[in-house]
């Protein structure tokens, strides 16, 4: 695999999608917060990260050659190591503590999860994202050859409107309640890789942050009733992945910010571990500070456990993984006779 790129902008984007998703889980530890200072656009940040998986897979990829095994292999020593590590933390905590906030209880559930097909807590996400990376081969074959695999788009598309049909329905595990923001990501991700300009004017960088914004306040500012989950927001979070990508210098300065680039980076670790690190954090400081001294420093713990995890689980197993995979022996052909 050629070396992957990186778009600071989309880090950016990444770490703040991250940061949402703790805020928004801050009132399992502080339930007396005041309402105004509770955040919840946990739905939201997740729908980025989804359609930023997309656009990014077929950033990626899409214009190499295809090939399967390698890719999986990398999106599986992206991804597995360091998620089967917080799955058996969480595990240990289940026992250590009987009041954590979200158990895995027994060794069916801990082997479900494990698997890739468990739902508790953050766990829930990766599933889908998991069947995306499978089902992005057939989207990579389509985009190699469009002719030679037309059926492969109108499958694609057939797929895509029964399940908008019938209401994106099903566990929230599984790819079908979440494949607009996949699929569209994805879409968006090709025409950016394809496009020989793209727009960098001032009005694409005011767009992407006034879009993104609306995105995470609408809800809280406007109730409605109207499903969450669906190709409306999908649709959102993708244009708003796109013109981030874009990077035009007003929102770079804010995305592409230093912080938020780190951020991004550890992000994954952050998702992962910030519900059991903060509810530790809670715990033992709480013996000692206020409630709310004791809630920053875990926040802040988070953060800190997070980057540990990076540098000491994700990376470094990505990089073994990979490395034993690109230095695997080589069957020779068969000598002719």
């Amino acid at each position: 695999m050629a070396q992957e790129f990186r778009i600071a902008s989309l880090d950016g984007l990444r770490g703040i999608a991250a940061s949402a998703v703790v805020f928004s889980h801050l009132p399992f530890f502080y339930p007396s917060m005041h309402s105004w200072m509770k955040v919840s656009v946990g739905d939201e940040a997740v729908a980025i990260f989804f359609s930023l998986s997309g656009f990014l897979m077929s950033l990626l990829y899409s214009n190499r050659p295809v090939d399967a095994g390698n890719y999986l292999v990398h999106r599986f020593a992206r991804i597995y190591p360091v998620y089967a590590v917080a799955v058996l933390f969480v595990a240990v905590l289940s026992i250590a503590y009987a009041d954590y906030i979200q158990p895995l209880h027994g060794v069916g559930q801990i082997v479900r999860h494990l698997a890739m097909l468990g739902s508790t807590g953050v766990f829930w996400s990766i599933p889908p994202e998991i069947q995306f990376y499978l089902f992005f081969v057939l989207l990579w074959l389509w985009f190699q050859n469009p002719v030679r695999y037309q059926w492969i788009g109108v499958l694609i598309a057939v797929i895509l409107a029964v399940d908008a049909y019938m209401g994106f329905s099903g566990p929230g595990i599984l790819l079908t309640s979440k494949l607009p923001y996949f699929l569209l990501g994805a879409l968006a991700g090709r025409l950016f890789a394809i496009q020989k300009t793209r727009p960098d004017g001032p009005v694409t960088g005011i767009a992407a942050l006034a879009l993104l914004a609306f995105f995470f306040l609408c809800r809280s500012l406007i109730p409605t009733e109207t499903t969450f989950w669906g190709l409306t927001s999908a649709l959102i979070g993708t244009v708003i992945v796109y013109l981030a990508a874009c990077s035009n210098r007003i929102s770079e300065a804010v995305l592409a910010s230093r912080p938020l680039v780190f951020i991004g980076k550890i992000s994954f670790s952050l998702y992962l571990f910030h519900v059991p690190v903060i509810f530790i954090g809670t715990r033992l400081l709480g013996e000692f500070l206020p409630v709310e001294p004791a809630l920053l420093l875990s926040i802040l713990l988070a953060y800190g456990f997070a980057w540990a995890s990076y540098t000491v689980i994700e990376d470094p197993s990505r990089r073994i993984l990979t490395g034993l995979w690109k230095n695997r022996p080589q069957r020779l052909p068969a000598p002719a006779e």
